[in-house]
């Protein structure tokens, strides 16, 4: 794969995205943070601080999960649709190059999205004059990176496989089953079934444990409540090991595909 190629895809998609006014949700969530400080204190009883440092952390999640799956999921299918992969393919970009320029390109716009936000909410707090943990937020603000590229991987995998809505509601799917995958084992346990905990077991295995890359919750109280920094450093490794798997699968797909 050479990476000259694969980094001109990626800018070519990063300015496509951000032409599509994706930017626009930034101005989005500056509204929406700002219409909460002001509204919060009428409906809230002396508790407008912390949820207002919860929206905050929250929409930014809700907002980048949005664009991943949503944009995720159409970037190879909407070059398929207009006939423009066959120019990609006659040039000499390989299929690793491809799938990796796609990936990275949305990524970089979720990243600097997430970035974003997140000073922005900083702003608000010091506006308000809201003590919060920048240190402790900035970390989990780094892992919702991680966490949306690897639900890129995802989307580009469905995106490559099947429709964009089938592939929409699939990503959702997996998006939803990582969060649950430790209540699955859980629940395998408590079954007492050997059938169930296989089962149960597998789909732990296979799906990605999104929990080990969402530390929003633990954050807003501070690093008192994060893992220490080699237990976040092997979280961040899995995290970036699933995504480098999942877009290996989806090369290979794609390089299987008869167009």
């Amino acid at each position: 794969m050479n990476l000259a190629r694969t980094w001109v895809v990626a800018r070519n998609v990063f300015r496509e995205v951000i032409r599509d006014r994706i930017l626009y949700l930034i101005a989005f969530y500056a509204v929406l943070m700002v219409a909460a400080a002001v509204l919060l204190p009428y409906v809230a009883a002396n508790t407008q601080n912390k949820i207002l440092v919860d929206v905050g952390v929250g929409a930014i999640g809700i907002l980048g999960l949005l664009i991943a799956i949503f944009v995720g999921t159409s970037l190879v299918s909407k070059e398929i649709e207009k006939r423009t992969v066959f120019v990609m393919i006659a040039k000499p970009v390989s299929a690793a190059e491809f799938i990796v320029g796609k990936h990275w390109g949305l990524t970089a716009v979720i990243a600097d999205l997430v970035i974003a936000m997140t000073a922005i909410s900083f702003g608000i707090f010091y506006w308000q004059q809201i003590p919060f943990p920048a240190l402790s937020l900035g970390i989990a603000a780094l892992f919702q990176i991680l966490e949306l590229s690897l639900m890129v991987a995802v989307a580009l995998l469905f995106g490559v496989i099947t429709s964009p809505v089938l592939a929409m509601l699939l990503t959702i799917a997996v998006y939803l089953m990582g969060h649950l995958s430790r209540d699955l084992l859980a629940l395998g346990e408590l079954a007492q079934s050997p059938v169930i905990q296989t089962v149960t077991q597998a789909l732990y295995l296979i799906l990605p444990d999104l929990a080990r890359l969402t530390w929003r919750n633990q954050a807003v109280y501070g690093t008192a409540l994060l893992p220490p920094p080699l237990e976040l450093l092997n979280h961040a490794a899995y995290g970036i090991f699933y995504t480098v798997l999942l877009l290996a699968i989806t090369t290979l797909i794609f390089s299987r595909r008869q167009f």
